[in-house]
């Protein structure tokens, strides 16, 4: 059996050692710059958020196949006068026309493409990004998502 001595200089050198990296640990952690979690192009000033447009299919128990479409994702967050790009890529669906509630903006999203649309909101609120194919349950939707403008 051995013994493990502890001595006083021993325990005084451990807390010494442990103070010192905590308050590096402390130190480099307050003083790490923030990092946006938006990058913008600083270049001019305009924000490019990507969406793509999906689809669930499944069958029911009685073999019904039933399928919904959606954009992905469902809800993008804006500042109010922000510049943005909103760049829809099609990979489900042959074709979705759509039109931005509020708006005088439409379009058409196809399949393998991108369709990229301006956007800048002067007036807060919701505008709703609707697909005319999918508008609702009886026609696989609703296709909506959601522009949130603060």
């Amino acid at each position: 059996m051995e013994l493990l001595i502890i001595r006083k200089r021993s325990i005084i050198l451990f807390f010494i050692i442990s103070l010192t990296v905590l308050s590096a640990s402390v130190w480099f952690f307050m003083k790490s710059p923030d990092v946006p979690a938006i990058n913008a192009n600083t270049t001019n000033n305009v924000r490019d958020i990507h969406l793509v447009t999906g689809e669930f299919k499944t069958k029911t128990s009685s073999g019904k196949v039933i399928e919904a479409y959606r954009w992905d994702p469902a809800s993008i967050f804006l500042e109010k006068e922000e510049r943005v790009n909103l760049i829809i890529y099609g990979v489900n669906g042959a074709e979705h026309p759509f039109y931005i509630e509020g708006t005088d903006i439409k379009g058409t999203v196809k399949k393998g493409e991108e369709t990229v649309i301006p956007l800048q909101f002067d007036k807060e609120g919701t505008y709703r990004l609707i697909c005319l194919t999918h508008p609702d349950k009886n026609h696989n939707g609703p296709m909506i998502a959601y522009i949130n403008v603060d």
